[in-house]
């Protein structure tokens, strides 16, 4: 599936789970429903994928995840958050670098307009 289409159908899906639920739950929850809706459509998806990172030759497991990774060509930084701070940005910029994934969307649910809450990020 072409990245730009992919990303398109998943803030659907984001925003289907938005509609359903409204903002004031923990991302925990919004996370295991935007993978309900990548199940039911056949989308394939990995749930808190591990990041290792690569320092000098070897591979550290450093306890860092990436909340979903789609079709390994997304990757899905979820937030349940008053404010996205730039800290969250550079979190997902920094998985999209190491990983080597050149797209990532940022969705803060706890928005009352979910578009509101999405940012869109390319390498």
């Amino acid at each position: 599936m072409e990245k730009d289409q992919l990303t398109g159908r998943v803030i659907g899906f984001a925003i289907d789970v938005h509609r359903a639920l409204g903002p004031g739950l923990l991302e925990s929850t919004y996370q295991q429903c935007l993978a309900h809706e990548l199940h039911l459509n056949g989308i394939p998806f990995r749930l808190e994928h591990p990041m290792p990172v690569e320092y000098r030759g070897v591979r550290l497991d450093c306890g860092y995840r990436i909340d979903l990774l789609v079709d390994d060509q997304l990757i899905l930084e979820l937030k349940a958050a008053e404010t996205v701070g730039g800290i969250h940005r550079a979190q997902l910029l920094t998985y999209m670098k190491l990983s080597g994934i050149r797209t990532g969307l940022l969705i803060n649910f706890n928005t009352q307009r979910l578009t509101d809450g999405i940012e869109r990020f390319k390498l």
